[in-house]
């Protein structure tokens, strides 16, 4: 069983994040990177449908370390791979990761301090063992995605898709596509497949919020210029986190304010009859995720005649179309099920401390990233609000700290504990003020997190950096200790009847 001080799980985003942190501020940790897949990426590499890109601005969702020098600021999906892949060859990564590994278990021992990783091979069993365990595999399944009960799908002659699980070669030139789902997926694929296909609806039960931003950051651009790169995309990331922060939070304090100002920028594309009809939720926004329109690609598919929307509740299929509740027949080709994912808690893994499994929807994060009575474990959850890499970054930045501490200070375990006056405090769910279909489906299988610090996963960037970066790690409730040493160094010593005689 082959021993590393650190195990993540995942190599995508933060996966590849972790590893690039570890490098550079822990390096004479050892470390292992345990993928599932073939290859790195993750998101980028699963998802293959058409157009697919980031909805986050890349001088956010680029990690803190590693510029992003492309001047299209809203990138596609090879685009990001293809940054991925330059991080991972810059900092040496690659020779770290272990490709074809599916973790499955995870069990602590607190006389060992430390986790046997178990992971499944080409069908046979494998294990390791590590001091640390950092998980970054994500929120959702690679397993499939979520498709709802459809009744009478079976009825529809030509290909049934979900964008999780796209068909290499599909042929959808002057065809006639219907995309079911009004999320980012399906306002991503529907401008994009709007280039070659006869025609492409999308059908949606509800509308959406929906916001024009351009692929290009010209601020961004002119600073590359006349600055230093990574100075320049210092201050275009902090110009953004502001953007997005005070976009966030002026939704939240004055959301009839930023509803008019969506609704009348995506009136001036389609009219006014058209966004009330299609593009106006019942919600405020953010409470559901505002999708992104790079350069307003689905306004100009729609205003050509090569895209429309529809809303409207679906009451069966047939052959070659699908049936509303209206009475109207949407023609369809090919059927496109954007309809969402499945979450998962922790990849999946099954968790246990001491032999005791640990139920996570009973369990309350710490910091947003560990959680109590877990020793030596820690997870990345990015921002449902913001980019994911700015909260994977602090993520990273506090293990890594966290580590360095415990050499310095000799210890071996480190575990959030609730201390007396945290456990009569008020629980919440994992997320709140954001539930769209997807995550309402599955909190209840999430951790929960407290009322107050350090129990919080306030979802906040600006109020992270403060508790993560600027706060002691000893805090009264992240314990340090040697657990098992005691025991380790009595045993290891002569018995007391053998050291009389050998003082003798």
């Amino acid at each position: 069983m082959e021993h590393f001080d650190v195990v993540i799980v995942g190599a995508g985003v933060s996966g590849i994040g972790a590893a690039c942190h570890l490098r550079t501020k822990c390096p004479e940790r050892t470390f292992v990177i345990l993928e599932n897949r073939s290859d790195i990426g993750g998101t980028w590499d699963l998802f293959r449908y058409p157009g697919i890109r980031s909805d986050s601005d890349m001088h956010t969702f680029g990690y803190n370390f590693k510029p992003w020098k492309s001047k299209k600021a809203i990138a596609d999906g090879e685009s990001i791979l293809a940054y991925l892949r330059d991080t991972v060859a810059e900092y040496d990564v690659t020779s770290h990761i272990q490709f074809g590994h599916r973790v499955t278990r995870a069990s602590w021992s607190t006389g060992e301090s430390r986790w046997t990783v178990e992971a499944l091979v080409d069908g046979e069993d494998v294990r390791f063992s590590c001091n640390f365990l950092f998980m970054c595999s994500g929120y959702y399944s690679y397993a499939g995605g979520y498709t709802p009960e459809f009744p009478g799908i079976e009825r529809f002659q030509g290909p049934v898709i979900h964008p999780q699980a796209w068909p290499e070669k599909l042929d959808y030139e002057n065809k006639r596509v219907a995309v079911i789902g009004s999320g980012a997926t399906a306002m991503t694929l529907v401008p994009a497949m709007a280039e070659k296909a006869a025609r492409v609806t999308m059908i949606q039960r509800s509308p959406t919020y929906v916001i024009s931003r351009p692929a290009h950051d010209e601020i961004a651009n002119r600073l590359r210029r006349i600055l230093p790169e990574r100075l320049a995309y210092a201050i275009t990331r902090c110009k953004n986190v502001l953007m997005q922060r005070y976009l966030y939070r002026t939704t939240r304090v004055k959301p009839e304010k930023i509803k008019a100002l969506l609704l009348n920028a995506a009136r001036e594309q389609l009219g006014e009859e058209y966004v009330d009809k299609h593009f106006t939720p019942t919600y405020n926004p953010w409470d559901q995720r505002l999708c992104l329109i790079p350069d307003g690609d689905l306004f100009k598919a729609i205003r050509r005649g090569k895209a429309e929307v529809v809303t409207e509740t679906i009451a069966g299929f047939d052959r070659d179309s699908v049936r509303l509740t209206s009475g109207e027949d949407v023609g369809a080709d090919i059927l496109v099920t954007a309809t969402g994912l499945n979450l998962a808690v922790m990849g999946g893994v099954e968790v246990s401390v001491d032999d005791k499994p640990v139920s996570f929807a009973e369990t309350l994060c710490y910091k947003g990233m560990m959680y109590a009575d877990v020793p030596n474990f820690a997870n990345v959850f990015g921002y449902v609000n913001a980019s994911w890499t700015l909260r994977a970054d602090l993520t990273c930045a506090y293990v890594c700290r966290l580590l360095n501490h415990m050499t310095a200070s000799a210890t071996r375990q480190c575990t959030p504990r609730l201390r007396d006056e945290d456990r009569a405090m008020e629980r919440r769910p994992w997320i709140v003020d954001f539930m769209p279909g997807y995550m309402a489906r599955s909190m209840h299988l999430f951790p929960r997190q407290g009322s107050r610090d350090p129990w919080r996963n306030t979802q906040n960037y600006l109020e992270d950096r403060k508790i993560i970066y600027r706060q002691p790690l000893e805090d009264g409730v992240l314990t340090f200790s040697n657990p098992g040493l005691a025991e380790a160094v009595e045993d290891a010593q002569p018995p007391k009847d053998a050291r009389t005689r050998s003082a003798a």
